[in-house]
């Protein structure tokens, strides 16, 4: 098999994770190819592909690091439909399942066919008025807020052509079933199984008792659009990609018409992971 490697070398453990890697595939014959951006610190090493032509040149494509390295390696691998391994170097490492120590273990279960593919939708977002974005897709959310200054939006939401909400809220999350655990988790909003076909939409510090979050069918159309007078606004994909907004500016959030591939493990339950990551369900310890 054919494995590629991306690894966020500002992390601790990255150099020894990556030799882990390499000594790996030349004791099992199996093809490595490296990102890039790893040139300068693996010196002793020749193969090698820009990080654009990476997840179509391999069978597996692995990403060191912590959940932004997951994040950005899924938005690189787009509609190429690669599988992702996880190996986390982070410190949550929610997405990145897997620890160095575990690393070779993994690998050999990819390689006997001892693990299986979970599909996790991703958003589209659109901008009316302009050119399509370079980049549109997210895994984890897309958010709509107010940038750096601390005042409140007057955001109105859209389902399927029908005015639903206006927020007045520093903004607005509107997640992924994967990203449920991310942002949404932290303005209270809804856990749900990554592999769900659904939406979340999560207003940040609303101005109302009554604005709750939504769950939506994956299959809906949102529309978003600031009707606050003289104020701009920010579009961040997965925390990573920033794209302000003009009041003017309405935004289209669509599921995106493909999937990210993550390769899991039975030993590895999402439930498992929400007891062992977020201690969900026990009890405080005072």
């Amino acid at each position: 098999m054919r494995f590629g490697l991306i690894a966020n070398v500002n992390r601790s453990g990255a150099e020894e994770a990556i030799a882990a890697i390499i000594k790996w595939s030349r004791e099992t014959g199996q093809e490595l190819i490296l990102n890039h951006g790893l040139k300068e610190l693996v010196t002793d090493y020749n193969k090698f592909a820009p990080r654009e032509d990476l997840a179509e040149a391999v069978d597996v494509l692995v990403a060191m690091g912590g959940d932004g390295s997951i994040l950005a390696a899924a938005r690189s691998v787009g509609s190429i439909g690669t599988p992702l391994l996880g190996i986390n170097i982070g410190s949550l490492g929610f997405l990145t399942q897997q620890t160095p120590k575990q690393m070779g273990a993994a690998l050999d279960a990819i390689l006997a066919g001892k693990y299986r593919i979970e599909d996790r939708i991703m958003l589209k977002a659109e901008i009316g008025g302009r050119d399509p974005l370079p980049m549109p897709f997210a895994l984890n959310d897309i958010v709509l807020d107010n940038g750096s200054v601390s005042r409140v939006l007057n955001i109105n939401l859209k389902i399927n052509g029908e005015k639903v909400v206006s927020y007045i809220a520093d903004g607005l999350i509107i997640s992924t079933p994967t990203g449920s655990t991310a942002y949404n988790l932290a303005v209270g909003g809804p856990i749900m199984n990554p592999t769900m076909d659904a939406m979340i939409a999560a207003p940040i510090a609303p101005f109302s008792l009554t604005t709750r979050p939504m769950i939506l069918p994956g299959s809906d159309r949102l529309e978003l659009d600031i009707s606050t007078p003289d104020r701009e606004a920010v579009l961040t994909l997965d925390g990573q990609v920033r794209i302000e907004l003009h009041e003017s500016e309405p935004v289209t959030i669509t599921k995106a018409d493909y999937t990210s591939k993550f390769i899991v493990f039975p030993e590895n339950s999402y439930y498992k992971l929400l007891r062992n990551k977020l201690h969900w369900g026990m009890p405080p310890n005072f």
